[in-house]
């Protein structure tokens, strides 16, 4: 039986769009569900205002009349601004392994990239980094943190097949934490002393709430050169804020203040979600709100989520004291495990912060780029 290729438009287009990950991955142990009509809304005009400057289409890939695969392809304005060359993004792909449904899939998000005037195509890559990237190529048996993918094995050989190949990569860590040594400790006291340093610690939502934006501001400074980042506007932050603010444990966010009362500094640890969204399959009610609180309070492992350094403060022990505040915080609830997102592999230094743990470089996740013709 043929399969047929259908834009997605309407709201049952959606939804049988967020669907199929869920049908794809039933029973998958290790597949981390998102919150269903969240990825629902993240993908509409109305709800998501990273389409004030996203061109995007998505696409179902049906077999008799049964949803196969998915794929959607992102015009970043903002992106092609920075980059200076006109690249488009697939995102959210996820198929059977099938030549013909990947084949179809892909070649209609690659046809209408080029009549964007797209030249080269790189992903998976979402509205911005917030948001889904990256394709998991090893570490298949390892459960991911909420803010990771996971992809089956067969994706990557179907991607070099379609002609894809290596932009660039990401690592993933587990590692071990045990007691804060003294020594840490001294140098982290230290260097707090020295760059006269203050760091706070919050007890609430409501604590932390007045310096949200401030943390994405300097989120935007820290991060401006990397690789598919761009910067936030207000609209975006208010939109990350109202997202995910209440998803956090504040006791495990450090922010770190100059004597200016500028904010130089923050890192943000998640006590693991990724058991509680499976036990909530996609769903808030009417259970999982239940499983979300409890692993919020009662963690076992923390995601280390994002760590941001204003530029003037980096290379001066800063990213030390933060690490140092977290474990902390970390042990007094009997937390000695820490899974880190994706790191770039170029960001050496970053890498050598994490091989001074007992530790595991159990997952990498790719994103792939293809010349467009």
């Amino acid at each position: 039986m043929s399969v047929i290729i259908k834009e997605v438009k309407s709201s049952a287009d959606y939804k049988a769009f967020v669907q199929f990950q869920f049908d794809l991955y039933q029973g998958n142990e290790f597949w981390v569900p998102p919150i269903f009509k969240d990825e629902v809304k993240a993908i509409q005009r109305d709800y998501n205002p990273a389409f004030q400057f996203c061109a995007t289409k998505f696409w179902l890939a049906l077999r008799g009349g049964k949803v196969v695969g998915r794929i959607g392809a992102i015009v970043n304005q903002l992106a092609l601004e920075k980059e200076g060359e006109n690249v488009g993004r697939f995102t959210r792909s996820e198929f059977i392994d099938d030549n013909e449904v990947v084949d179809l899939l892909f070649s209609t998000a690659e046809k209408w990239l080029l009549e964007q005037g797209m030249r080269k195509v790189q992903g998976p890559l979402g509205f911005t980094n917030l948001d889904h990237q990256g394709m998991l190529i090893e570490g298949f048996d390892h459960l991911p943190s909420a803010a990771s993918e996971y992809h089956l094995p067969y994706y990557k050989d179907q991607l070099i097949r379609v002609g894809y190949e290596k932009e660039i990569d990401w690592v993933e860590f587990r590692l071990f934490i045990k007691e804060v040594p003294e020594k840490a400790q001294r140098v982290a006291d230290m260097m707090v002393k020295r760059n006269k340093l203050q760091v706070r610690h919050f007890e609430s939502t409501k604590e932390l709430e007045p310096y949200a934006k401030k943390l994405f501001s300097l989120f935007n400074e820290a991060f401006s050169e990397l690789f598919s980042v761009i910067p936030l506007n207000d609209e975006m932050v208010d939109y990350y804020i109202n997202r995910y603010l209440t998803l956090m444990n504040p006791k495990f966010v450090k922010l770190v203040f100059d004597q200016e009362d500028k904010l130089v500094a923050f890192i943000i640890g998640l006590p693991s979600l990724s058991e509680a969204l499976q036990k909530a399959k996609g769903r808030i009610f009417p259970f999982g709100w239940w499983h979300l609180r409890k692993a919020l309070k009662h963690p076992k492992v923390v995601d280390l989520m994002l760590t941001g350094i204003t530029p003037e403060y980096q290379g001066k022990g800063v990213a030390a004291i933060l690490i140092n505040e977290l474990q902390k915080v970390m042990l007094e609830h009997g937390v000695k495990d820490v899974e880190t997102t994706g790191i770039f592999e170029t960001n050496t230094k970053a890498i050598q912060n994490w091989k001074n743990y007992d530790h595991i470089q159990h997952k990498r996740k790719r994103c792939w780029k293809k010349t467009l013709r």
